[in-house]
């Protein structure tokens, strides 16, 4: 496991921030995927000669394919980038905001995980995390939520497109074990970010759901695949 290589997309910020720091911590060279490349590049140096920019914008195929074609190998890939720019019910949820809010939080993550998958190959040890949510459990949202407790049918358009992701975790999953990969999804808990007003007012820590995230990315080959795992280790209901 020497010389292992991790991308974080979203990592200029947040969670995904958080992540980078880690796996640089673990040893790991970081490929700090940032749309913004400002942005991307005070992350990188903030993190030291370990972290390395990766312009990514995860929505555009352009960007995904130019990212791609500059990385020869992958041990890891963290899939966190995601929006969630509506708190509406579905029924008050507007069209334009549902499609953005998928086309980042789903398609995104198959793009972007389709296109390093041939890198990812290369590795003796590949892992892919999916940053999901605690809301998209469909269990947790029809009884009482230990992450949310204040829960209901808000948020609509965030819930049902990492509840996607989900069950895209899966079949990753199900298709790639043959070839040693191990890919789980992560309900990393309200953190302070500013995923939306909630988030940003909550006061959770965002490091503690990095962990969550690294212990995923550091699974061992007898490890777990195709689940879904809250930041303290524990399983989230699907």
């Amino acid at each position: 496991m020497d010389n292992r290589t991790a991308l974080v997309t979203g990592a200029n910020k947040g969670i995904g921030k958080h992540i980078a720091r880690l796996l640089v911590a673990e040893g790991f060279t970081v490929h700090v995927g940032s749309r913004d490349p400002e942005r991307g590049q005070q992350t990188v140096g903030e993190l030291g000669p370990a972290a390395r920019l990766l312009v990514l914008d995860v929505t555009d195929p352009g960007s995904i394919a130019q990212a791609a074609a500059r990385v020869d190998h992958l041990d890891v890939l963290v899939n966190n980038a995601g929006i969630g720019i509506s708190l509406a019910t579905p029924a008050e949820t507007g069209l334009d905001d549902l499609r953005r809010t998928f086309e980042t939080n789903v398609v995104g993550v198959v793009a972007v995980t389709n296109a390093f998958l041939p890198v990812l190959r290369r590795s003796g040890h590949p892992r892919v995390v999916n940053v999901s949510s605690g809301t998209s459990s469909l269990t947790w949202s029809t009884n009482p939520n230990p992450q949310f407790p204040h829960g209901n049918g808000g948020a609509a358009a965030y819930r049902a497109s990492k509840a996607a992701l989900n069950a895209l975790t899966v079949f990753y999953a199900q298709t790639l074990a043959a070839e040693g990969f191990k890919v789980n999804a992560l309900a990393p808990g309200l953190r302070a970010t500013d995923l939306n007003p909630r988030a940003v007012a909550s006061g959770g820590d965002p490091a503690e759901a990095a962990a969550g995230a690294v212990r995923l990315a550091l699974l061992p080959d007898d490890g777990p695949t195709g689940g879904f795992f809250s930041w303290d280790g524990t399983t989230v209901p699907w």
